[in-house]
């Protein structure tokens, strides 16, 4: 949910002051008045860009369909997949066999009973361990009466909480879980509405969290003792990484600018001080970042050099060109010239690893698009969430679906 830029910041700078220096001068906070702002209740999305041709480079089919708030999902080892439901706190086992019409079979194989559906809170993210084989252990991210957790579970059994203490809300609670090329587990966190959390070591909320299989602090974590990897976040929601390892996560923003993140360790992503590509020292700007109203940016899969970035309000996609290898920093201010006016819908940063404009796909075929995860043939499956009530008119009558995504050679 999305307020007005005004009310945050006004509400921003006396409590934060001695945390976070304050709000620099009453003429800083004018110039972030004067930038584009959005009816936080208008879930319309913005006019798709006809220049952008971005169809023409994907193939989409619909793998399963009638799901109910579809969010996490990960990848079991003989080819099936586990989704997780936020209001019904379901999981379903998808496939790997199909149905006579052709769609992949959905059966429940479990309800996490301890969640509590709270708006954007609920059953959240899912990751199958890395030595699934063997140990059949999923982890879940979820919503309780008290905070978010993540827990361990197999599949029909009950959690066993290894992290709690987790902001929550019944906004901006994050969730996504994945497993890192590193083998330890990572998950996003949002701000859970208290914005100050964000900018403070000592809360577990709006940050990006790395921890080993048991909910301790892995090694090399850049502060000690602590599960904070990057800080300074507001709601992110996707995770992903490319071939060389670069670590990605896309935000949803305030009532301005929605963002793609490279994540770096110990780094300061700027929220609530920041918000879009500013050249502020001390805080790492995005790769790219899109207005709310062609964004509201979800899910992020790699497939190639490809981002393939899911959104919300804007019911569309985009196509991010990654080269791979960022230039010296991600830092704000370290790396030249910014594509894309400050009054445009777009800008990126081409030193920061993308590599032309973001090519838009899909726009209102599909409605609202939240998960993307990279499958294991290389292919991307996207879930919609149009039974949130906020997709104008309502859902479809197959809605929720998961939708697998290929790109074409360009």
């Amino acid at each position: 949910m999305r307020r007005t830029t005004v009310a945050v910041l006004l509400a921003a700078c006396l409590p934060l002051s001695a945390l976070l220096g304050g709000c620099t001068s009453q003429e800083s906070a004018a110039k972030v008045v004067k930038s584009p702002v959005t009816d936080p209740t208008d879930f319309h999305h913005g006019p798709a860009d006809t220049s952008a041709g971005g169809d023409a480079l994907v193939d989409v089919s619909t793998l399963a369909r009638r799901f109910e708030v579809p969010w996490g999902i990960t990848f079991l080892p003989d080819g099936g997949a586990v989704v997780t439901e936020r209001q019904t706190r379901r999981v379903l086992l998808v496939g790997p066999g199909r149905q006579p019409d052709g769609d992949l079979t959905v059966r429940p194989v479990g309800r996490v009973v301890e969640a509590t559906a709270d708006n954007e809170g609920g059953l959240l993210g899912i990751a199958a361990s890395p030595n699934y084989r063997t140990d059949r252990t999923l982890y879940m991210y979820y919503t309780t009466r008290d905070d978010n957790r993540i827990a361990k579970m197999r599949l029909g059994g009950r959690p066993h909480p290894i992290v709690t203490g987790i902001p929550k809300s019944g906004i901006h609670d994050g969730g996504r879980l994945m497993f890192g090329p590193d083998g330890y587990l990572y998950a996003s966190t949002g701000e859970a509405s208290h914005t100050e959390s964000s900018q403070s070591l000592r809360s577990l909320g709006g940050k990006t969290l790395r921890m080993t299989t048991e909910g301790k602090p892995a090694p090399g974590n850049p502060f000690p003792g602590s599960l904070i990897w990057s800080y300074g976040h507001r709601n992110p929601e996707g995770l992903a990484w490319d071939s060389n390892g670069n670590m990605y996560s896309t935000e949803i923003g305030e009532a301005v600018w929605d963002e793609l993140n490279v994540i770096r360790p110990g780094r300061n992503y700027g929220w609530p001080r920041i918000e879009g590509i500013k050249g502020q020292p001390g805080f790492v700007d995005p790769a790219a970042a899109w207005r709310p109203e062609v964004g509201v940016s979800s899910g992020v899969a790699i497939t190639g050099d490809t981002a393939v970035i899911t959104c919300l309000r804007g019911q569309r996609i985009y196509l991010v060109t990654l080269d791979g290898t960022i230039a010296r920093d991600v830092s704000a201010g370290e790396d030249g010239p910014v594509s894309g006016p400050e009054t445009g819908t777009i800008r990126w940063r081409p030193r920061a690893g993308v590599t032309s404009r973001p090519i838009e796909a899909l726009t209102g075929k599909y409605g609202r698009l939240r998960t993307a995860i990279t499958a294991p043939d290389g292919s991307v499956w996207m879930m919609t969430s149009n039974r949130d009530g906020r997709k104008p008119g309502g859902p479809e009558s197959d809605d929720d679906r998961i939708l697998r995504l290929t790109l074409r050679p360009r």
